[in-house]
């Protein structure tokens, strides 16, 4: 049995297509054409084009391809900006609107054909709240926040330790660093995830962080789990991963 992870895409649509190709490679050289890809969130903000990003995930999960897509916090504030203005994110590390630079709502929004700035918000909500499909926001807001496999989660942030999985917060699910990045316990599952960008993907025992910054520019992360050996994916084919 075998199964993919996609790490934070942040609008890295043409990182996105490539990253699917060594997986289709890796399928044909390893067998199993319909192991399933999970995608664990942030689709939008930061890189070029979120747009093509949310129609080519959207599409493919339509037309039956055996993909999961797990929502992100950057997901969900782009919803929420285009629904109803919301720009500000209480679990923010520091006070910043979603179309702060730093955030890279801005971005998001240049997909779509928008110009905007954190200085004129209320200008980008109302063109925003027109132009961005709602089938693109409905896509988005439907996503699943977990998914299960063997004896592996996959979930964008991570998860609260000792809480059981029906009574974690959305918020830890799509946010939570602190009291989850330094935990070195037990878990019910080995956690795939993403949301803190490493500089190479990295299995820490009990969770394997597999976001390695492509929303600043440097290549998005795939990852291949084959039983329980888990390896990263490269267009020269597999590689071990990094053990902390």
């Amino acid at each position: 049995m075998r199964i993919y992870a996609i790490g934070d895409i942040h609008g890295q649509f043409d990182m996105l297509k490539q990253v699917h190709d060594w997986i289709e490679q890796d399928k044909k050289q390893h067998g199993d054409d319909e192991a399933q890809i999970v995608h664990l969130g942030d689709y939008t903000d930061r890189g070029p084009n979120s747009r093509a990003v949310i129609e080519y995930l959207m599409n493919g999960i339509n037309s039956s391809a055996p993909w999961i897509a797990i929502r992100g916090n950057h997901d969900r504030m782009f919803t929420r900006f285009v629904r109803d203005g919301t720009a500000f994110d209480p679990r923010t590390s520091t006070p910043k609107s979603w179309l702060d630079p730093a955030l890279g709502g801005q971005t998001t929004l240049a997909s779509y054909g928008i110009e905007a700035c954190k200085e004129e918000t209320h200008k980008a909500f109302e063109q925003a709240s027109k132009i961005v499909p709602h089938t693109h926001l409905e896509f988005l807001e439907n996503l699943p926040l977990t998914y299960q496999w063997q004896g592996y989660l996959f979930v964008h942030a991570g998860i609260r330790p000792d809480i059981a999985l029906e009574d974690q917060d959305e918020d830890d699910l799509i946010w939570i660093r602190q009291g989850w990045d330094d935990y070195e316990g037990p878990l019910p599952w080995k956690v795939i995830h993403g949301h803190t960008a490493l500089k190479e993907p990295t299995d820490f025992g009990n969770r394997i962080d597999i976001d390695v910054g492509a929303g600043y520019g440097r290549q998005l992360c795939a990852i291949v789990i084959e039983d329980e050996a888990v390896f990263s994916i490269t267009e020269a084919g597999r590689s071990p991963i990094k053990r902390q």
